[in-house]
């Protein structure tokens, strides 16, 4: 396939899949604004780097990659997730749940808290997100279990007791 013609198929994937790779994003950061950005430079990183897709039927997997890297980049370089202690401004879709299910999914690992949306959010296959993950289906089964495990005990412990109760104390 020519570089163009992955271009292309790029652009595409991008303009089919927008609002999916918005909700990626926004899983991660909790503000649309920040999401929006990922989404965009999440898209100018694949048109960018399209002749290194070596599968096109993967086209989707490996731009969902590219997001979840780019909203780690993101929160690594701005070394915070979206405040929890904000409260969303009147008019904005986001809600007050937002801030809860930030906290619990903050407790995950990157890796846990990819696969979550992945499942929950994105509702993609187990096998598919092996393959956006570059995991085996059995390793993405048993990080979801523990995830899961994770977000359940946050939840019974009331969620600001969790830490005392992840060390035992």
């Amino acid at each position: 396939m020519r570089a163009s013609d992955k271009e292309a198929l790029i652009h595409e994937c991008l303009v089919q899949n927008y609002e999916k790779y918005y909700r990626m994003a926004y899983s991660y950061v909790f503000r649309e604004q920040d999401a929006m950005d990922i989404v965009q430079e999440a898209a100018y990183r694949a048109i960018l780097k399209s002749d290194l897709l070596k599968q096109p039927e993967y086209a989707d997997t490996w731009i969902c990659r590219i997001v979840i890297h780019e909203a780690l980049r993101f929160l690594k370089k701005n070394k915070q997730t979206a405040s929890v202690e904000e409260v969303p401004e009147q008019g904005q879709e986001d809600k007050i749940e937002d801030v809860d299910l930030q906290r619990a999914l903050d407790k995950l690992d990157e890796k846990e808290r990819s696969i979550v949306v992945l499942r929950y959010f994105e509702e993609e296959k187990i096998e598919t997100i092996g393959q956006i993950m570059n995991l085996n289906v059995s390793t993405v089964k048993s990080k979801l279990y523990r995830a899961m495990d994770k977000l359940k005990k946050y939840m019974e412990a009331g969620g600001v007791n969790y830490g005392r109760l992840e060390k035992g104390v």
